[in-house]
């Protein structure tokens, strides 16, 4: 039933990224105004991260996996309805909040629920379920959507019927025994100790280009797939943006006995080659590389997260890992907010495709960047 909910959770929280150009012509909104609709989602996110991550050892982790699945329902409830882009980012900030409780709750749901000989690798099970429940998000949306009379309703009926199931499966489980910590809102940031922060900041800053990667994607690509393809619609948008985790669950399940630090140079590396062909495509209208450059951005979200998260578990103990992941995953979670704004106020301003080829310069050079530091540490190491 965690795993259950995990996915659940996580295809409800990326159902809507096919919808957006639907939205867009219903509602007549720029494309900056989308990525704020998908920015409060991530919003949200963050502030459960910061606030609510440790209410799982307060309450338990089955607890909290039930309020996060209430607050998915009514988060797909008030998106199903809403009649304006502010009860939509309502509804996307609400999903935001559902997405942060229900990942660190299952994480610890999983750690406790996992047989024994596979407890070491509930994280990298954590994983693979949110990659394929983001996956299965937008293409259950996208189907539905292409061949529905109401394609902003219908998409979200079956997944809200489905986690209402889920969450009567979650009170139908006999609470474990746990510890109870007091609660404390307070945020619960810590950086590794000092010998590690640049292969700390390294790593970090790896996550941040592999969610706002994705993050561009799921936000902007429905709009610029028919600049750049001959076919568009939610069934091709969706396809698109399930492709990219599908590929990245496959290379993160095959390629997690590579050293953690050949992964994260051959993710920096291939996100590089994708932005090149992503610009190339839609300054040229060449569809073919589209194809190309989702599947090696796919490959080098997986394989730079992989070696991300590798080296930030090298570093870190018993004493301070979850402190360490807190502020890992906060600086990835940036990453699908400002670059992600900043694209989206290109586009305004300059075009959809100045907006997307502003965020591959930009998040490219990051990439290089962190590719020639982390060169130079294991140069000097």
């Amino acid at each position: 039933m965690v795993s259950l909910a995990l996915i659940m959770g996580t295809i409800g929280t990326a159902l809507a990224s096919p919808l957006y150009p639907i939205y867009q012509a219903l509602w007549g909104l720029m494309p900056s105004q989308i990525t704020y609709i998908f920015v409060a989602y991530m919003f949200g996110c963050l502030a459960t991260l910061l606030f609510l991550g440790r209410l799982s050892n307060s309450i338990g982790f089955l607890r909290s996996l039930q309020i996060g699945m209430g607050f998915i329902i009514l988060g797909l409830g008030l998106s199903s309805i809403a009649a304006n882009t502010v009860w939509l980012a309502v509804g996307r900030f609400i999903i935001g909040i559902a997405s942060g409780l229900i990942s660190t709750s299952a994480m610890l749901g999983l750690i406790y629920t996992i047989p024994e000989p596979y407890k070491n690798s509930a994280p990298q099970l954590s994983s693979v379920i949110t990659v394929i429940g983001f996956g299965l998000g937008p293409f259950i949306g996208g189907v539905i959507a292409q061949f529905s009379a109401h394609p902003v309703l219908t998409p979200y009926l079956p997944v809200i019927l489905g986690a209402i199931i889920c969450l009567g499966g979650l009170y139908a489980i006999k609470t474990p025994s746990f510890e109870s910590q007091p609660f404390s809102m307070a945020p619960h940031l810590e950086l590794p100790q000092p010998q590690y922060k640049s292969l700390f900041y390294i790593a970090g800053f790896t996550a941040f280009a592999a969610f706002a990667s994705f993050s561009l994607f799921a936000s902007l690509a429905p709009s610029f797939v028919k600049e750049a393809i001959p076919w568009h619609g939610p069934l091709v948008s969706g396809s698109t943006i399930a492709s990219i985790l599908l590929v990245s669950a496959l290379v993160q399940f095959f390629a997690k006995s590579l050293p953690s630090g050949k992964c994260l140079n051959y993710g920096l590396i291939t996100l590089m080659m994708s932005y090149l062909l992503l610009g190339l495509c839609m300054t040229q209208h060449w569809s073919q590389l589209f194809f190309i450059s989702d599947i090696l951005l796919g490959i080098g979200h997986g394989l730079g997260l992989l070696g991300a998260f590798g080296l930030v578990h090298q570093m870190t103990n018993s004493n301070n890992r979850a402190a360490v992941i807190s502020t890992y995953l906060f600086i990835g979670y940036l990453g699908t907010i400002i670059p992600i704004i900043a694209a989206g106020y290109l586009s305004d301003h300059f075009g959809l495709v100045s907006g997307v080829l502003g965020f591959c310069i930009g998040v490219g050079l990051l990439c290089l960047s962190l590719l020639l530091w982390h060169k130079k540490l294991e140069h000097a190491a």
